[in-house]
């Protein structure tokens, strides 16, 4: 689920994202979904090595073509991409503190020849140390429905990600974002696919995405043949036009259910080119209730988190932005208090005293 880029308008999938949410927390069933049982649970402890960031397309990684990370050129080469992608990794490091990015994928990038150019941003994350998860996205205008595009394109996609990165212990493979068109049942039905097509995927390398807009991991928890992998939830500030901080903190809770141990959240974000300072209550804004909200609640139940975004050009939630020459690009910061609460998430920092 994302936001306008340059205003605070909602696109109408964004308003269609809104109303489903909304009518499901009013109804109170679809969100809370069925307690995660106890067959379901997993060894994992806590999913603090989490660090994040999304890097991302201008477009918002809906494209029915090739995916073009800000900063990057589809004309790149290997080298010149791997050149690039490093140096904005190491931003991200620098300026943020984080250990992992989120990037988008689809077909049209990974079947054709951009692939070998396109696998420069992953290589140079990982060789960098950073954690990669790879996440598939859909494409725009009528293929925007929350289902998988075509699966004649979208199999043969994960067999070359597979293949070229099964081996890697740094990267992670999140079959679908956002799988809204689905039912819970049938979205579990079709991670469950995905886990046993590629059983050499070790489980704990895998993000399974909450059903809906990822925004419960309830239901995926409860399901056995889901048992051992990653849950990625997304949680955003304008699902509610204003909230208080307690009343973020249930929203955010009542999503997760008892299975933060598995929980990464690897989409949040608020406005941070609009000059709000996220240090400081402001009770009557919805916005800096949320960050403080979530991201004390990251800390309190040691989930990792992943910032949407780290960059995206043109975004007003992007939290880094470039700067310097194309071809040899850097990042700046934003908004400090952003990266402050982000920092606070992470276990580094201060914390915002609640009135």
């Amino acid at each position: 689920m994302r936001k306008t880029p340059t205003s605070t308008r909602f696109t109408p999938r964004l308003r269609t994202a809104f109303v489903a949410v909304a009518l499901a927390a009013i109804s109170g069933t679809t969100l809370a979904g069925s307690p995660a049982s106890a067959s379901a649970a997993s060894p994992m402890t806590d999913t603090t090595q989490f660090k994040g960031v999304n890097w991302a397309d201008p477009r918002d990684n809906f494209a029915d073509d090739l995916l073009q990370l800000s900063g990057l050129s589809t004309s790149d080469t290997y080298a010149q991409t791997y050149t690039k992608a490093s140096r904005i990794i190491s931003a991200f490091r620098a300026n943020l503190g984080a250990n992992t990015v989120r990037l988008p994928i689809n077909p049209y990038t990974v079947n054709g020849s951009y692939w070998k150019s396109y696998r420069g941003v992953i290589d140079a994350a990982s060789d960098k140390g950073f954690k990669v998860i790879v996440s598939y996205w859909e494409g725009t205008g009528a293929q925007k429905d929350g289902f998988i595009d075509d699966e004649t394109t979208y199999w043969p996609m994960w067999n070359n990600v597979v293949k070229a990165y099964k081996n890697d212990s740094r990267v992670y493979f999140e079959p679908m974002n956002e799988p809204h068109g689905y039912t819970d049942t049938e979205w579990a039905d079709k991670a469950a696919q995905w886990l046993s097509t590629y059983p050499s995927v070790p489980r704990n390398r895998i993000f399974v995405s909450g059903a809906g807009y990822n925004d419960h991991v309830t239901s995926v928890c409860a399901d056995p043949r889901l048992k051992g992998t990653y849950l990625s939830l997304h949680h955003y500030g304008f699902w509610k036009e204003y909230a208080t901080y307690d009343q973020w903190v249930a929203d955010l809770k009542v999503r997760i259910g008892d299975c933060a141990n598995r929980t990464v959240a690897d989409e949040f974000g608020s406005p941070m080119t609009t000059g709000l300072n996220y240090n400081v209550p402001t009770p009557d804004n919805n916005f800096v209730n949320f960050l403080q909200a979530v991201t004390d609640t990251f800390r309190e139940l040691k989930m990792g988190s992943v910032y949407w975004p780290g960059l995206r050009t043109d975004d007003t939630y992007s939290l880094q932005t470039l700067t310097g020459d194309p071809a040899s690009p850097w990042l700046a910061t934003t908004n400090q208090s952003g990266a402050d609460r982000l920092a606070w998430a992470w276990g580094r920092g201060k914390a915002v005293q609640q009135p």
